[in-house]
Formats: C-alpha cells, structure tokens, sequence
C-alpha cells in the first residue's frame, strides 16, 4: 500500500489500524458531544430496518403484497449490507469513512424521501437495499465516534458501546413504532426514517472525525471480485430468507440460486486465494481461529433470534397485539441495555471466554423457562425469559470483537477479512437462526397436528361435547343447525391448530436451549484446554536457576 496521506502522530494520536481516525485528545464537552453523535449514527444504522421487521405484517396490508414478497425488504437490507463490507474497508482507507458515509447518507435520504410518494413493493426494496448500504457504513462510523468519546484507558469499554449499541435497535422500534404507524400509516415509519437519515447527516457534517493516514488500497481486479462476491451472497441471503416461505424443495429458483451461490462464492475466494495482493486473507480465513470465530458467532446469533422469532411468534399465534406486548419489548430493551452496560464496565482482555460463556448460559436458562408455555401464556409470562435473552444478547458481542481484533492488531492485513467475516457471521447468523427455527416450528407443528388429529373423533363424547358448546355459541346468529355443527366442527379444528403450534414454539425453545448449553460447553472446554497449554508453555519457557553454587577458575 502507498501511503496518499502522512504527518507524524503524537503517541497518544496514532491511528490503531490504517483507515481509522487519529485520537487527539479532546475536552470534556466535546468528547460528550462525541459520545451523543455515536449513539445517533449507531441507531440509524439498524433502526430504519428494524422498524420495517417490526411491522411487516402491517406494511403488508399497505403494499398490497404477499407474505413471500414482504420477505424481500429485510432480505434486500441483508444482501446490500453484507455485501458494502467487502469494500467499506478499503474504501475507508483509501478515501475515509467519512466520505462514504456522506456519500450513501445523501443517497438514503433521497430515496427514502422519493418512496414517500411512491407507493408500491419496488421502491420499498430499494430503501432497504439503499439502508443495507449505508448501514455498513454507519456501524462502523458509530464506532469510531463512540471511541472519541472516551480517553485511551476506556477505549475497549467504547468499543463494547459502539458495537452493541446498534443491537438496540429492535427491541426499541418494537416499542415506539405503532404510533408512527398511527400518525401516517406506513408512511410514518419512513418519515421517521427520513429524519433520522437527515438529522445523522447534519450531525456528521458538523462533529467531523479527526484525520488519518489514507492509503492507496484499490485494485481493478477488486471491484470484480467484490461483483462476484456480492452477487453469490445476494443469492445465499435470498435462499436464507424465502426459504421457509416458499419452501424449500418445492420452488425451482432456490434451487438454482443455492447452486449459483455455491459457484459465486467459491469462485471468488479461488481467485482471492490465487492473488499476490488480496483483498480477503483466504489463508487467514481457513485457519482454526477464523473458523471458530465464525462459528461461536453464528450460533450465538442463532440462538439469540429466539426473541424475534420464538417469543414474538408464540404470542402472536396466541392474538396477542402490538399493544399487549409492549410491555414485553420494553423489558427486552431494558435486558439489552443492562447487557450492554455491564459488557462495557466488566470487560478485562485477560478474561473475555467467562462472559461469552455466562451470556450464553443466561440465554439457555431463558429459552428453557420458555419452553413450559401454553394456550395460557402471556407476555407477562415471558418477563425474565425476555429479560436474560436481551441481557445474553448484547453481553456476548463485546468480547467476541476483542478476541477477533487481536488477531487483526498482529498482523493489520486481516483487517478487511476479519470485518468482512465478522459482518456476515452477524448477518447471516440471524438470517440461519430465523430460517432454522421457522423450518423447525412448521415441521414440529405438523407433526404435532397430525398427532392431535388422530385422536379427535366424533365417536369420543369429549370430543362432541366440545362442538357442540363451539356450535351453542353461534345460535343467537345462526338458525340453520347443520351450518352451526359446522362452525362448531372448524372452531375446533382451530383450537387443535393453536395447540399444535404452542406445542411447536415449546420444541423450537428447547432446541434454542440445547443449542445454547452446546456452545457454551465448546467455549468453556475451549477455554480449559488453551489455559493448559499456555501454562504449559510458560512452564517450559521459565529459566532453570542453578543452585550448585559452582563458579569459573
């Protein structure tokens, strides 16, 4: 890399890694107005879409649209945001963060002012894919400022803040978004968008990073492998996505975008692998540690989307509204923020395995507590559940970049593999963990269906006591008694289908629980045998000191 930019640092100023703004020291003031512009970048990075996610079933009824095409607008966020990491790196090293930011901020708000008259399914998948893009930018940008905000002896607690404060983003829209949508139906949620988007835009524009070195970092043989790659992680969040709604043996397309994926995706990295200057570290990428990382943050992001969609699905099986369960996610929020907080005040470099494993056994003994539910189940029943899943949630996130970013400090080529590998675990964890646990509760549900329906029968005089009392409801409206038997005869049928799916949702916790206790068992074995072997070596690595007393002639 050639450097376009040099000055010398002061010590305490120099950039951690290339692309990263300088640490002058700053004054008290301006330090808190540091620490408030990263609060608002890091939430407009998620909120957009998560207000979106929040209310699909709402913005369904206004789009006109089916279940399988309301899956293409956080589909569109995923692909585009996964996607911008493989450049924004770069990008920021060569150009700076803070022009692209600017750049693709200018560009979300024009297109999220634009749909705000046009009101149809295509112009809603643009804004997320054009959210997507500069949400990659804005985690990051968020981060840095937050970083800002502290001096150099806080700066890992910033670090916990500035990357778990975007995980708030869910559990906030869920609390506040129904009355966006009472103001202006759909449109309420993308004018809060747009002014979100235009308030983060006058805020970076004012409150400026400081300066870093820039290098020449670009190749032209990027932005082909940066096509390819993009376009066969497109397809892998489109199959993650549809999958479970379209099915996933019955629609010919996910079986052609499954196999392009494939091809894409290993196509590129053969190409990066054979590069003398790439930009992914396949090598790095390979090796056990990359490997692990990626897999204790896809199964802790899976185990996580119990929340989304675990609970929120019981109760909504359930009838539960909006408006009953806000307590609900307001105590999801309250868990998340202590998570965060505690995170950020008992980290400790020295000690970053004992939090992932407690985070991982709060969200076990939550998914547990949650798999005893019933027809009887209420939001309130789901309180301290909620609670420690919110808690485990933003706990873990903290301690898991640490153990990344040592490997990044040692040698600073892996930067952009570990961001990329880190986005896309985050990413796609959550997009494996919705379509594994929504493939599970339909298959569940089935079988407990099946099982419940065999043994219904007219013949079991439960069974017909049970109609007719469903069928007795309906004779102050309905004369007719065959069509009463009827009604009586499918609200049945009904109430078989919502226990089935209870018992469902029951299965689909529990695997939740298993698959937490399992990860948390990996890590801690993990963490045993890699305390053994380093005491080991620093048993070997002591000096012997002779005690003969023997000296030279």
């Amino acid at each position: 890399m050639s450097r376009y930019t040099s000055r010398e640092w002061l010590p305490h100023e120099k950039p951690n890694l290339p692309g990263s703004p300088s640490t002058p020291l700053h004054p008290t003031p301006k330090r808190l107005a540091f620490g408030i512009v990263g609060l608002l970048v890091a939430l407009t990075g998620g909120l957009g879409n998560s207000l979106v996610v929040a209310n699909l079933q709402f913005l369904q009824g206004s789009l006109g649209a089916t279940a399988a095409e309301m899956a293409w607008l956080p589909a569109a966020y995923v692909m585009t945001n996964v996607s911008m990491n493989l450049l924004l790196v770069k990008f920021r090293q060569q150009f700076g963060l803070r022009t692209f930011t600017e750049l693709f901020l200018v560009l979300y708000a024009l297109v999220t002012f634009g749909h705000l008259f046009v009101n149809d399914l295509g112009s809603a998948i643009a804004v997320r894919a054009a959210h997507g893009m500069v949400g990659a930018a804005l985690s990051s940008l968020g981060l840095y400022y937050m970083i800002q905000a502290f001096p150099a002896k806080w700066r890992l607690k910033a670090l916990v803040l500035g990357l778990g404060t975007s995980q708030l983003a869910l559990p906030l829209a869920r609390v506040f978004s129904e009355d966006l949508l009472q103001i202006a139906e759909w449109r309420g949620l993308y004018l809060f968008e747009l002014g979100m988007a235009l308030l983060t835009l006058g805020c970076v524009f004012m409150l400026k990073l400081p300066p870093g070195d820039r290098f020449k970092t670009f190749e032209p043989l990027d932005f082909l492998i940066f096509a390819i790659l993009a376009t066969g992680i497109a397809l892998l969040c489109a199959v993650l996505s549809l999958g479970r709604i379209d099915w996933w043996l019955e629609a010919d397309w996910i079986g052609w975008a499954s196999a392009g994926a494939i091809v894409l995706i290993l196509g590129g990295l053969a190409v990066e692998h054979n590069r003398s200057n790439p930009m992914l570290m396949t090598r790095w990428l390979g090796s056990g540690v990359a490997i692990r990382l990626a897999l204790a943050v896809i199964l802790t992001r899976m185990v996580l989307s119990e929340q989304s969609t675990g609970a929120v699905g019981l109760l909504q099986v359930l009838n539960m509204g909006q408006e009953q369960m806000r307590t609900l996610y307001v105590v999801m929020l309250c868990g998340a923020v202590a998570g965060l907080a505690v995170s950020a005040w008992t980290i400790n470099p020295e000690h970053l395995f004992m939090p992932l494993i407690i985070a991982l056994a709060l969200m076990a003994v939550g998914s547990a507590m949650d798999s005893f539910s019933s027809n009887l189940t209420r939001p309130a029943n789901m309180y301290l559940s909620q609670f420690l899943l919110g808690f485990g949630g933003t706990f873990f996130l903290g301690p898991t970049m640490v153990l990344g970013m040592r490997h990044v400090l040692t040698n600073p080529r892996n930067l952009v593999s570990f961001s990329v590998l880190f986005g896309i675990c985050n990413n796609l964890g959550g997009l494996i963990g919705a379509a594994l646990l929504g493939t599970f509760q339909i298959v569940r549900e089935k079988y407990h269906s099946s099982m419940i329906v065999e043994h219904l029968t007219l013949m079991d005089p439960l069974v017909q006591a049970r109609v007719s009392s469903a069928a007795a409801s309906y004779l102050s409206s309905v004369a007719d008694p065959a069509l009463r038997a009827t009604l009586g005869t499918r609200a049945l049928a009904t109430a078989a289908t919502r226990e089935a799916n209870v018992m469902a949702y029951n299965d689909v916790f529990m695997l939740i629980c298993i698959i937490a206790v399992l990860t948390m068992l990996w890590i801690f074995v993990r963490s045993l045998w890699l305390m053994s072997t380093t005491r080991a070596v620093q048993t070997t690595a002591t000096p012997t000191v002779s005690t003969s007393g023997a000296s030279t002639s």
